[in-house]
């Protein structure tokens, strides 16, 4: 479902610049930023970092790309 929303022009230009380093979508770098402060906000004692590892791992899964962890 597409829904149109009004952002501020400051937070289109920031998203276009972040969005040619990281090759997304203007859409896309404003998505990316809401799961990352949606899971920020439901998980307040995660860092940035670990934030990102879990999405990226949560996409890996979907693609079906997973493998066996190995301990030690």
């Amino acid at each position: 479902m597409t829904t149109a929303v009004r952002v501020s022009d400051n937070l289109v230009r920031d998203a276009k610049i972040f969005s040619a380093i990281d090759n997304r979508s203007i859409t896309g770098q404003i998505e990316h930023w809401s799961k990352i402060g949606k899971c920020a906000e439901e998980n307040p004692d995660l860092t940035y970092s670990l934030i990102k590892e879990i999405l990226i791992g949560l996409s890996e899964l979907d693609q079906g790309e997973s493998s066996e962890y190995k301990f030690g």
